[in-house]
């Protein structure tokens, strides 16, 4: 991915997280380099990035870090066409993290992800903070193909937290 392309990705990912949801500009790049990272695009008839998605390929799961849609044109098929790409790059279970239910704008996110299959689980999950200073984030966990006890989910989310959010496991 060339420099220009990072930006145009990045520049959506501001656009479309709150700060407490993205890496800075140099923590994200650096990620380009990691074995496991994974990101899609969608461009536009003139090249420009109008869509992404980041993901993680792991041994035993996929994990959706970011997804989003330039929002001069969301609602367009583009995020679900995506989405839709990395689930079935695999036969791997794949997870991804949800702010909890509790206004429209949340509550039409999850009926998003749960129309491609995904499933709402109902146990305790915390992000860790993606960048210095910032607090823990309480998310909650979607899964695809099926939903998952929080006993299942535990190697996953050891994985997450060694590999993506790069925690020693004594702070697990």
């Amino acid at each position: 991915m060339n420099e220009l392309e990072f930006s145009q990705v990045y520049a959506i990912m501001e656009a479309s997280f709150p700060e407490t949801e993205c890496r800075t500009s140099e923590s994200q790049r650096a990620l380009l380099h990691h074995p496991c990272y994974r990101l899609l695009t969608k461009k536009d008839e003139q090249g420009q990035i109008i869509a992404f998605l980041a993901g993680w390929e792991f041994t035993d799961f996929r994990f959706v870090e970011h997804i989003a849609v330039d929002s001069a044109i969301r609602g367009g098929g583009l995020g679900k066409e995506l989405m839709s790409k990395f689930i079935s790059q695999s036969g791997k279970p794949v997870v991804l993290e949800v702010e909890p239910p509790v206004d429209e704008w949340t509550q039409r996110r999850i009926g998003f992800y749960e129309r491609l299959g995904f499933h709402l689980n109902h146990f305790d999950y915390v992000q860790p903070p993606l960048r210095e200073g910032q607090a823990d984030l309480r998310l909650q966990i979607m899964s695809y193909p099926g939903a998952l006890a929080e006993q299942d989910f535990a190697p996953f989310k050891e994985i997450l937290y060694t590999e993506v959010y790069r925690l020693n496991k004594k702070t697990i």
